[in-house]
């Protein structure tokens, strides 16, 4: 997966790639190099769905804020707050 790739592909056809390859690596009928092959890819997948997901945890937390009772309330994220998550 490459940079480019990586960023035209969603987190859902990621994920679903990843457990493609996980199933196709649990058969059992890979070679070596084809299982190498799957698991760099694999890790890839992985460290690109949980940057996706830390992204999405990090403009939960900056939506999510307290008003003076403690309640949660949302906040709009500005420009610069965007481009930081």
């Amino acid at each position: 997966m490459s940079e480019e790739k990586k960023e035209e592909i969603s987190f859902e056809e990621a994920l679903k790639k990843l457990e493609t390859t996980v199933m196709k690596m649990e058969q059992g009928d890979l070679s070596l190099d084809e299982n190498i092959k799957f698991f760099e890819e694999g890790n890839k997948l992985v460290k690109f769905c949980s940057e996706q997901l830390n992204k999405a945890e990090k403009k939960v937390e900056v939506l999510l804020g307290k008003n003076s009772e403690g309640e949660a309330v949302f906040k709009e994220i500005n420009e610069q707050q965007d481009e930081l998550l």
